[in-house]
């Protein structure tokens, strides 16, 4: 990924993959918004305390970067479901109830989504000019919120999952997502091999260290995405709260970042 600066102070990240295709993909950070502490400062969460109309400035800024209306974002009431919505312009600003994943093959129609460490994930078709996006955390991640997103558009859409690109975003990294025995317990029952996605660190051998990154990219090329067309940002939300909001670090005082698509028109 690489970092942008805009002239109004907002800050966010470009997927690298995406750039030769007629799509663009921004997750933005915690720079350029009017929030004050502890969402500092472009928070898009309207249920952490903060006032409506500062998070609503805050979205209006983030779509003023990207040259996009803030009114036609379609965005999700996210649960950690797997459940994915199938969109087009007709629901254009609207919420999606208790959803996690959008599809689309509406061109410009930008969807949008929210994160403090969980894994923000977009797959796009570019043979078909079709995306996906999806919140993967804990639960999401091992009910297997990916596949389901890319099962959506094969089967609204036709997509072959050996033509679809993925760009994995900022989120909670392997060294810093220590869990309990609710996950491993899940995840090694439901997940093949579910063992290999758990380390301890620094002698702890109490509490494993969950690898969301891998176990995510592990599903989407076992549904038959190339691993070399999958882009990993890399970048842990833990160790990186002077660019993202991260729940687990910040104990959850702190705002929600997003994350904002769209199909360009194809020449």
């Amino acid at each position: 990924m690489h970092r942008i600066c805009y002239k109004n102070g907002v800050v966010a990240y470009a997927f690298d993959r995406f750039d030769s295709f007629s799509l663009r993909a921004y997750v933005s950070t915690r720079h350029g918004g009017v929030s004050p502490e502890p969402w500092s400062s472009l928070n898009f969460s309207h249920s952490r305390g903060d006032e409506h109309e500062r998070v609503l400035e805050n979205f209006a800024r983030f779509c003023a970067a990207l040259g996009r209306d803030p009114a036609h974002p379609v965005r999700t009431h996210q649960v950690h479901s797997t459940r994915v919505a199938r969109v087009g312009w007709t629901e254009a600003g609207a919420r999606q109830e208790s959803r996690d994943a959008l599809i689309t093959d509406a061109v410009e129609l930008p969807l949008f989504l929210v994160f403090a460490d969980c894994v923000p994930i977009i797959l796009y078709d570019p043979v078909g000019h079709v995306l996906g996006a999806c919140h993967a955390g804990w639960r999401g991640t091992i009910d297997g919120v990916a596949a389901a997103t890319l099962d959506a558009m094969t089967e609204a859409f036709g997509t072959n999952a050996a033509e679809v690109r993925v760009g994995i975003g900022p989120s909670i990294g392997p060294e810093s997502y220590e869990v309990g025995e609710e996950v491993v317990s899940k995840a090694t029952s439901t997940l093949s091999d579910g063992h290999k996605y758990f380390c301890w660190h620094n002698g702890d051998q109490s509490n494993p260290c969950f690898d969301l990154w891998q176990a995510n990219i592990d599903q989407l090329t076992a549904a038959g995405v190339p691993g070399e067309q999958i882009e990993l940002s890399g970048i842990d939300t833990a160790r990186s709260t002077h660019e993202f909001f991260s729940h687990r670090a910040e104990k959850g005082q702190c705002g929600l970042f997003g994350l904002l698509t769209w199909l360009e028109p194809q020449e």
